[in-house]
């Protein structure tokens, strides 16, 4: 049910909330979302076809605690700026650990549910949130959802995993900032730039992109370039890694176990099924119902096909484990064409695992070494690794600071939770340098 929009008569924004994301237009909403990114890839999990999936299938909806409420500002009928918001019930599937501000709240008789979540469901990766077309725009939306959470007497508002556009907009807006700690790998050793000719750059500056975002100094003119093969990353890495991931790979190569892939509509049906039972398999190991339902795979499968990739490990010629790896998808520029893939930075995202049988290293070797090996064949820029999970430096995927946003209605306990996030952030900001002087890679040669 679309909702009674809200005019703001300063700036002339109309502001409509939207009860399911089938109720915004498809088409506007992706086409805001490519304005997002100027680099030419599409984040998939904010595109309109995965959170309606969402939402069609139940995986997120009232009924598992996920209520949308997506916010969207026009000016006329031009849609301005856009979110997807879920009014939450609980706090699993955010990796954004709310529990203890939950059970504090609790503690003094005050009600902390529902609150309203801004992010893709069950989807640990920073991306853009707040689709605009433009600066103000996104600002306007921050204070449109304050002004709209604090209408509906929720208890407070989360911003997860946001891009950096999102997060200046919502500290001008007034919002408190949280940090925590991923691991991602890039097409390139940051050691090679990490000399004295470049002023002793740290690991993380090459993570941000700061320095050679498509690779390392090497070639003619000094120009970035991509590893050549696995082989040529396994060089980059310091003798202890590098033994390790060969012993890695090495034990589940002798166990009789060999890799396929798949991708977009070369999936098939039975390879989907197979996942299922694999991804089903590893949520009830641990006791719990997997968040995702089959018919939202089924609907990845049919409308975002090119937006996932599967490696299936077979023993035997049976399929006994598999990872599935999501994929960013290249723009379209107005005149229809994408933008050529040398200049594309493309994203491969780890996602979800499972086995039907136990295999010494197995979960290494399908959810990073077949990815990365992958990502280094097809030119892929980075691997994302999901959230937390310090194991992964030994891997070659380097720390990134990741950031969400929080507004909380009442005022002493906002209060209490930003003299938190000070001292929380501060612990953050020694474990990130205690990682990078962990680095995975050889220490760096100073230039002739």
């Amino acid at each position: 049910m679309k909702r009674e929009p809200l005019k703001n008569n300063v700036n002339d924004y109309v502001i409509r909330v939207f009860d399911s994301p089938l109720e915004v237009d498809a088409i506007a909403w992706d086409d805001l979302l490519a304005q997002q990114n100027p680099a030419g890839t599409l984040n998939p999990f904010m595109r309109h076809a995965y959170l309606a999936a969402m939402h069609a299938s139940g995986s997120a909806a009232p009924e598992t605690g996920w209520t949308p409420r997506f916010v969207a500002l026009y000016v006329g009928e031009k849609l301005m700026a856009a979110c997807a918001l879920y009014l939450k019930t609980h706090s699993y599937g955010e990796y954004v650990f709310d529990w203890a501000w939950a059970n504090a709240y609790q503690q003094h008789g005050l009600p902390y549910y529902p609150k309203a979540v801004v992010a893709p469901p069950f989807t640990p990766v920073p991306g853009p949130r707040l689709l605009a077309r433009d600066a103000a725009s996104r600002v306007m939306l921050v204070k449109a959802l304050m002004a709209w959470c604090e209408a509906e007497q929720l208890s407070s508002l989360h911003m997860l995993f946001a891009a950096d556009e999102d997060i200046a907009a919502c500290a001008e807006a007034g919002l408190m900032l949280r940090h925590t700690v991923q691991f991602h790998w890039k097409n390139v050793a940051p050691t090679l730039v990490a000399s004295r000719a470049f002023g002793g750059a740290l690991p993380h500056e090459l993570e941000r992109g700061a320095l050679f975002p498509l690779g390392r100094p090497g070639g003619e003119n000094n120009a970035p370039t991509r590893f050549k093969d696995f082989d040529d990353f396994l060089t980059s890495l310091n003798q202890e890694k590098r033994k390790k991931i060969r012993q890695e790979r090495r034990k589940v190569a002798e166990a009789g176990v060999a890799f396929r892939w798949s991708r977009g509509v070369d999936i098939s049906a039975a390879d989907w099924d197979f996942f299922y039972r694999c991804y089903e398999r590893t949520y009830l190991e641990h006791g719990n119902a997997p968040y995702l339902n089959r018919d939202f795979f089924e609907r990845m499968a049919k409308t975002m096909p090119e937006n996932w990739l599967l490696f299936v490990a077979e023993k035997d010629g049976e399929p006994m484990a598999c990872s599935l790896i999501a994929l960013s998808a290249e723009t379209l520029a107005s005149d229809g064409q994408s933008t050529p893939s040398e200049t594309v930075q493309k994203t491969a995202y780890g996602r979800y695992w499972g086995a039907l049988e136990r295999v010494d290293c197995l979960h290494f070797e399908a959810c990073y070494y077949q990815p990365l090996q992958w990502c280094i064949e097809h030119g892929f820029h980075s691997f994302e690794g999901g959230a937390q999970g310090e194991h992964k430096m030994a891997r070659a995927l380097l720390p990134v600071k990741t950031t969400s946003a929080h507004w909380l209605a009442h005022p002493s306990f906002a209060d209490a939770v930003e003299r938190f996030l000070e001292r929380e952030g501060q612990g953050i900001a020694n474990y990130m340098e205690d990682l990078e002087r962990r680095t995975p890679f050889k220490p760096a040669k100073a230039p002739a």
